[in-house]
Formats: structure tokens, sequence, C-alpha cells
């Protein structure tokens, strides 16, 4: 069974308050680069934050963009500013640490990461196996992590997948009419072969090993897994490298996702 994705704190605390509205002060403070993710907890539990004035040491204390907060006095900007990472992840890697105390995607990031950058707090954008490589998007609007791993955005992801030589147009098929899983019925993909053995499969979602199991069901096991694009923005940085996108290819990733990413400020 896919295991369950862990509840972030701060919508537990909005479910506890009854409040799913606004915003929380550490989400804030990660996303606007005013601290060190790091140090953002210190920094309250030392008094160094304000909101209005007042002391704030609450970490799931409410905002919004009107409220004053200053840290160590200088006024920190609330407004949304939707900033992306693209990663290409290296083979090897897992989404998060566990007990083989392999390498996180986070690892791999960190180093690559500028002093002003590492100001902010990122969030990965959906998740790549371990034997996956490719595009990996991160972000500091937990909204844009929402909306373009839903479902309903219809975000597009482009995946190579090399399979056994004797794989056929006619064996893609099914995946161009639609497949159904054991966790429900998969929706069209543009499916198609690139070259002998090698599978180029587009998706419209991402459920949890989606690929592998669209194509074994086809009688193509899959033997290597590269994700080459998502929203029409195909990864051009060498294997574990990164880049941060402009303000247009952000604007292209909302559009292409459909109407539901419209009004993020860039």
């Amino acid at each position: 069974m896919p295991r369950r994705a862990k509840t972030p704190k701060w919508l537990n605390a909005a479910r506890e308050s009854g409040r799913t509205g606004g915003d929380w002060l550490l989400r804030a403070l990660g996303r606007s680069g005013a601290l060190p993710a790091s140090e953002i907890e210190g920094a309250l539990a030392a008094g160094r934050v304000r909101i209005d004035g007042k002391v704030a040491t609450k970490p799931f204390t409410p905002v919004t963009e009107s409220s004053r907060v200053t840290v160590d006095g200088v006024v920190v900007p609330l407004a949304r500013v939707t900033r992306v990472l693209m990663l290409h992840k290296p083979p090897g890697v897992v989404a998060e640490g566990g007990r083989d105390k392999r390498p996180t995607v986070v690892d791999v990031l960190l180093p690559l990461l500028t002093e002003e950058q590492r100001r902010f707090h990122w969030l990965a954008v959906g998740r790549l196996d371990v034997d996956t490589t490719g595009l990996l998007f991160f972000t500091n609007d937990e909204r844009f992590v929402q909306h373009a791993t839903s479902p309903e955005s219809h975000l597009p992801k482009r995946y190579l997948a090399t399979v056994h030589e004797k794989a056929t147009d006619a064996m893609l098929q099914p995946l161009r009419d639609g497949v159904t899983l054991d966790d429900g019925p998969a929706r069209p993909a543009s499916a198609r072969l690139r070259s002998a053995g090698l599978v180029e499969l587009t998706i419209t979602e991402g459920r949890n090993h989606q690929v592998k199991r669209m194509l074994a069901l086809v009688g193509l096991p899959v033997l290597k897994l590269h994700r080459e694009a998502v929203g029409g923005l195909v990864v051009d940085v060498d294997e574990g490298a990164m880049r941060e996108l402009g303000g247009d290819e952000i604007e292209r990733l909302k559009t292409t996702a459909g109407s539901s990413l419209s009004g993020f400020t860039r």
C-alpha cells in the first residue's frame, strides 16, 4: 500500500483551531526568506520576531499580508512571491531520510543553493522513486505544491522509460485509451516509441509508481525511468545540478497547469 504522507504541522494546527484561511507565522517567514529555515523557531523563542509591535513566539500565530512582521526590527515582506528551483535528480537518492541512511533530495539540493537561497524554506513538488532520475521542482510557496501536484490541475509530466526492445506501438495503445490500475482508472496518456526499447509516456496524474504500473500492465516492465519534462519545461541542467526558474517559466507552469494556478504573485 502507498505510504501515507505526513500532515504538515501548520495544517494540524489549523484543524485544531478550526481555522483554515489566512496564514501562519512560521510558514510566512519560511516563504519570505527573512531567516534561514533552521533559525526561524530559535528566533521566535528568543523574542526576535514581532507582529504589529508585539513579540510573537508561537510558530502558528495567524498573520495576513497586512500584518506588520519584523525580525530584529527589520520589516518582513509578507506578499507571496513564488520561487521555483529545478533539480536534475540523480539515481540512488530518496525523497525522505530513512533507516538505510541513503542520501535524500534535500542532501543533493542544499550544497547547490546560494547564500541568499538558503534563507528560504524549500518544499519538494512531488517526488521521484529512488531509482528514477530527472526533473524535480522545489518551491517556497506551498500553494504551488498543492496545485502543481493536484490531479485536477492536469499538469503534464513526460517520462522516458527504458523497456524491453520487443516493445511495439500496438502495445502502447491501451495506455492511450486509458487503463485501470489497482487503485482505479488512469487517464488516457500520450504514449509513443521514441526508439527501440524507449517509451515516451506523458501523464497528467501523479500516483505512486504510476508510470511503472501502467507499463507493466501492458507487458513492458520498466528497466530505467527518467522524468524529462513537467508542464512543458524540459530539464536542462546536468544530473545533480540545479537552477532557479525565471518568472516567465513559473508563469508558464501555472498556465499549463490550468486556471486553478492563476492569481499567484511572481
